[in-house]
């Protein structure tokens, strides 16, 4: 579930699929969709047939702080995918941030280099298309609500557990963008239940949820408590075999993550909780917070399921090709 960094391009092979027959399908009916992720280290390419099944995919390394470069790079690797494929597709695009309603301009993005810039007219000016933008969170939780681990669930809260924060909504599998573009960013609201000792957040505010509960917040609670600098996975797997002051630390963290979620439910009492992310793939989560919910949640029952992703790291870049609507 951590991903590294890629030294070079990696074409993934599609496996249980017939190129050609896929091709001619997409040619007799629905336009095909291409999907791109823009990470701070990687950019994922991928092509989805009609049937919403991958027929190529490929990761490339991100052009670090380089703007220009970024825009060129994901026009090549568009350029690429319909080359392999044969067929010209609509384009739809996840990024670690937003377009503001207000200017047009990408804001919140931890990628600093694309704050500011007009993603969405420089990348329809290089591909020659209209291209849709939107929050990589709301991308994984679009991929999620369609044909994922929410499938079915008419409302369903995306949540991301990584190097940062993030959260996305779907309702009827549309996202819900608001119009301040920033419905399901969770990860900068108050941790409920902490008064004292608040980490200071790169947001400028103290005690948001996403120093808690990210990859990074975890460490260092684990640090704060115990003086041991340890990664989340190592915290993990010490406390599963039984250290004391690791199973604290992951205590600590299920009830922030319940306390957190509670206030999300209350609101908008989804059907479905989709984890995404590193943390994602912690088995105990799935287990623990459950238990812990109806403490915390203004209900006599909670009915809301906890689940982890279907499609893993591969939800966001399926989600922004998810952007363009059925009739492709």
């Amino acid at each position: 579930m951590f991903l590294g960094k890629s030294s070079k391009s990696k074409v993934y092979p599609v496996a249980d699929r017939n190129l050609a027959w896929t091709v001619m399908s997409i040619t007799n009916g629905s336009r095909m969709r291409i999907g791109i992720d823009i990470g701070g280290t990687k950019i994922e390419g991928i092509a989805l047939d009609a049937a919403g099944i991958i027929v190529f995919r490929e990761r490339i390394p991100t052009p670090a702080g380089d703007y220009a470069a970024t825009v060129a790079a994901v026009a090549a690797l568009v350029e690429r995918i319909e080359s392999n494929t044969k067929i010209p597709g609509s384009v739809g695009i996840g990024i670690p941030g937003a377009l503001s309603p207000q200017t047009g301009l990408v804001k919140n993005a931890n990628s600093t280099c694309l704050i500011g810039r007009p993603l969405d007219r420089d990348l329809a000016h290089a591909l020659a298309r209209d291209v849709r933008i939107a929050n990589d969170a709301d991308c994984f939780a679009l991929s999620e609500a369609r044909d994922g681990a929410a499938a079915g669930f008419p409302t369903v809260f995306g949540v991301i557990l990584g190097t940062g924060v993030g959260g996305g909504i779907v309702v009827n599998r549309t996202p819900l963008a608001g119009p301040n573009a920033i419905a399901g960013e969770w990860g900068h609201n108050p941790m409920p239940g902490e008064t004292a000792g608040m980490p200071a957040c790169y947001c400028g505010r103290t005690g948001c949820i996403e120093t808690y509960l990210s990859g990074p917040g975890l460490s260092a609670d684990h640090r704060s408590a115990t003086g041991q600098r340890l990664a989340p996975r190592e915290i993990v797997a010490a406390a599963d075999t039984g250290d004391p002051d690791a199973e604290a630390t992951m205590a600590r963290y299920e009830r922030r993550l319940a306390r957190a979620l509670a206030t999300v439910i209350n609101i908008l009492d989804p059907g479905a909780v989709v984890l995404g992310g590193g943390l994602s793939g912690i088995d105990r989560l799935y287990r623990n917070v459950p238990a812990l919910l109806p403490v915390y949640v203004f209900s006599d029952r909670v009915q809301t399921a906890l689940l982890p992703p279907r499609y893993g790291d591969s939800s966001g870049v399926r989600g922004a090709a998810w952007l363009w609507p059925e009739s492709g």
